[in-house]
């Protein structure tokens, strides 16, 4: 996944504000970082999205984004 559609992921689902604080301080569970730790050590964008999903409930529908 590319950088772009990560950052388009995330603003679509929480905003562009609210998104931008979720990636600097929402500790993604299982791993101990935030999900900006993550990607900044390297880790797949696609597991850091999905993480959100997880933490965040996202329904299924809206894992890769909206349908519009």
């Amino acid at each position: 996944m590319r950088l772009s559609s990560f950052e388009q992921l995330v603003s679509d689902e929480f905003g562009s504000a609210r998104g931008a604080w979720i990636l600097d301080s929402h500790v993604v569970s299982g791993t101990g970082k935030t999900a900006r730790q993550l990607m900044d050590e390297g880790t797949d964008l696609r597991e850091v999205w999905w993480g959100l999903c997880r933490d965040f409930q996202i329904p299924a529908e809206r894992h890769l984004g909206r349908d519009d």
